[in-house]
Formats: C-alpha cells, sequence, structure tokens
C-alpha cells in the first residue's frame, strides 16, 4: 500500500497495469498494490491521444471534471476564462479542466467571410486570433471596392475591414478620392511649322468612379496618361510656333475640351490643365535672340529719329523766333557766350587795346 495526497486544483488519474481505474480528487488516498497515479494541474492544458481520450471518457467521475470541446473543421472556438479571452482553438477536441476558474466556450463558422458582431474587434490584434483574420484597411481619403473570388461584391467605405480565412479568395483595391496631380513631362513635339520644342504639362483630376477607375479599366492612371499626351501633341501639332508662343495658356483648355469625355469612361474628372514649360532648341534660341535684338534695334532707331526730329523742330521755332526779334536774338547769344565763359579758368590777352574793345563789344551793348 502506498499512500497519496491530492492538492487542491490537482487531479489524479490511476491506473493498473496500463488500465485506467479511478479518479482521484482533493485529498489523501491510499494505492493498491500495482496501482500508479498520474497528477493533472488543472490551470495547465494536456493534450489526450483519442484512443486514451475516449477510454478516460468511459468514466463518469472523469467526464464530470472536465469541459470537451469538439471544434469542426470549418469552425474555431474562442475560449474565455473568469469572461477574459484566453485563447482560440482550432478544429480538433480538447480537454479542459473544470477548476477554479469559470470557463466559457463560443464556437464560430470560418466557413463564409463575415465576422459576426459579437466577437469584440479588440481581440483581432492579438496575435492568438489575428492569424485567423485578413485585415483591410480604408483611409478617410480612399473608398475600394471588395472581389470575393474574383466578382464585384461591393464598395467600401472609409475604415478596417476585418474578414475570416479560409479558401474563399478576397481581393480589396482602393484609390485616392483626393485631388490628383499628373505630369507629362519631356515631350518632344512638332509645331504646324515643323518647329521642334520640349514641353512639360501638368494635369489636376480626381477620381469619382471608383468602379469604372478599378474594375472596368486596367491601370486607369496609365491610361489616363496616354491620353492626356495624344491630345498635347494634336493640339500642338495644329499651332505655328508664333500662335503657340502667342496662346500657350489656351492649349490647356484645348486639351480639356479633347479629353473631357476620355477621361469620365476612366472614372476621372479632369480639373484643370496647363503648360508648364517650354524648352526650345539651341537654333530656335538663336533664331529667336537674333529676332529680338532685330526688334529692339528697330525700336531704338525709331526712338533716336523722333527725338532727332523734335529737337529740330524745336530748334526751327527757336530760329524763327529771333528773326522776328532782334532782343532775343543778343539773350540767345548772351546764353551761349555764358556757358562758354563757365568752361574758361583764365582769360590771356595780347595785342593792342582793340582786343579789349572787341570784348567790349561781346559783353556790352
Amino acid at each position: 500500500m502506498k499512500r497519496i495526497t491530492i492538492n487542491t486544483n490537482y487531479v489524479g488519474l490511476v491506473f493498473k497495469n496500463g488500465e485506467f481505474k479511478r479518479v482521484l480528487t482533493t485529498g489523501t488516498y491510499w494505492l493498491g498494490f500495482g496501482e500508479k497515479v498520474t497528477l493533472y494541474d488543472k490551470s495547465k492544458d494536456y493534450d489526450f491521444s483519442i484512443a486514451e481520450l475516449d477510454v478516460l471518457l468511459l468514466n463518469a467521475d472523469f467526464a464530470n471534471l472536465i469541459y470537451l470541446v469538439s471544434v469542426a473543421d470549418n469552425e474555431l472556438t474562442l475560449v474565455y476564462q473568469n469572461k477574459n479571452f484566453k485563447n482560440v482553438l482550432k478544429a480538433g477536441r480538447y480537454v479542459v479542466w473544470k477548476g477554479l476558474s469559470t470557463c466559457e466556450f463560443v464556437t464560430v463558422d470560418i466557413s463564409k467571410i463575415e465576422i459576426e458582431d459579437t466577437i469584440d474587434k479588440y481581440l483581432f490584434e492579438k496575435g492568438a486570433l489575428f492569424n485567423f483574420v485578413r485585415m483591410y484597411k480604408i483611409e478617410a481619403y480612399e473608398k475600394g471596392i471588395l472581389l470575393i473570388d474574383g466578382k464585384f461584391d461591393k464598395i467600401l467605405e472609409a475604415g478596417t475591414y476585418l474578414y475570416w480565412k479560409n479558401n474563399i479568395t478576397i481581393d480589396v483595391l482602393k484609390t485616392d478620392l483626393r485631388q490628383l496631380n499628373m505630369e507629362v513631362i519631356g515631350q518632344e513635339i512638332l509645331t504646324k511649322d515643323k518647329a521642334q520644342l520640349r514641353m512639360n504639362f501638368t494635369i489636376q483630376y480626381k477620381v469619382e468612379d471608383v468602379v469604372k477607375a478599378l474594375l472596368m479599366n486596367k491601370d486607369f492612371e496609365k491610361q489616363l496618361y496616354i491620353i492626356m499626351q495624344l491630345a498635347l501633341r494634336a493640339t500642338v501639332g495644329l499651332l505655328t510656333f508664333d500662335e503657340l508662343m502667342e496662346s500657350k495658356e489656351k492649349i490647356g483648355t484645348s486639351v480639356l475640351e479633347a479629353t473631357t469625355k476620355k477621361a469620365e469612361a476612366l472614372g476621372v474628372k479632369l480639373i484643370d490643365a496647363g503648360v508648364k514649360d517650354i524648352i526650345l532648341s539651341g537654333e530656335i534660341k538663336d533664331i529667336i535672340n537674333q529676332v529680338l535684338v532685330a526688334e529692339k534695334k528697330a525700336q531704338a532707331n525709331m526712338i533716336t529719329r523722333r527725338e532727332e526730329t523734335a529737337s529740330t523742330r524745336s530748334l526751327l521755332n527757336t530760329a524763327k523766333l529771333m528773326e522776328d526779334n532782334a532782343m532775343l536774338y543778343k539773350l540767345k547769344e548772351m546764353e551761349y557766350v555764358e556757358k562758354i565763359a563757365e568752361k574758361i579758368n583764365t582769360i590771356s590777352l595780347s595785342g593792342s587795346g582793340q582786343i579789349v574793345d572787341q570784348l567790349k563789344q561781346i559783353f556790352v551793348k
């Protein structure tokens, strides 16, 4: 005989010659000859083989000490201990001891993608349950579409979406709904008069129909780029170089008019467009510089001739006045003498008194 004590929250299973005999709970017991006991802590999980479990379940005392949880292939069971989430059980059969804690089991069907509202979404952030779900996030400035097994299901507004992981294929496509900018840069274009130039063009647009943009068109942004590129080339190709330089601000309007309907077929609304830069080749730059120099020279010559004409006219009018008025003539003469005198520092006189008389005659009436 052997004496054994079973402590609180422990269970002892007695075997004799490999055959299960009885269950021992808290207390002190005597084991008979050839009997062995296996202790189990109720706070821990143990894996029993299928055959072993089937034998143990034949004993009513053992069956009353456990929760037997059976989980089907298309199910998950959430285990709550004292109303707190503990772990998740996949397909199989599990033994959970009835101990000091109260356990609850919630079985969910994962054969469908939708997750029941009764499950706290906070649990999906924990590693134990996170691995069983698919998570998609649509930002406040986005909109998406849900595809199930390759078929359109619905439009997704901003938010976080959770779906069970199973053999159903799920795809979530999303796009930005804000006003976006597209640059069509470095376009080598010939004008109507064969002038070669390089142009940078900018477009502002906004996605309005996500189904058209994401489902009915492949790479709608690439398609939009090509549409705008071709329209820009066609518009510039109808203008001569001079017409282009005079009305380059109108090119954006012409391109928008030509592409609005095509953009709508992509689910896109065009807001604005315009020429950002026009880059000329070296030869074209030289020709334009020569033209500008010639124009400026012609303007300078015209201004010079106009000033000369005005000056001559002024002299002619002055001469006519002096011809009719001797006093005015003498004043004009004195004005010029004064100007000459301002530039003379010293005057040296030599000769007879006739020179002095001559100076008197100049300055004195």
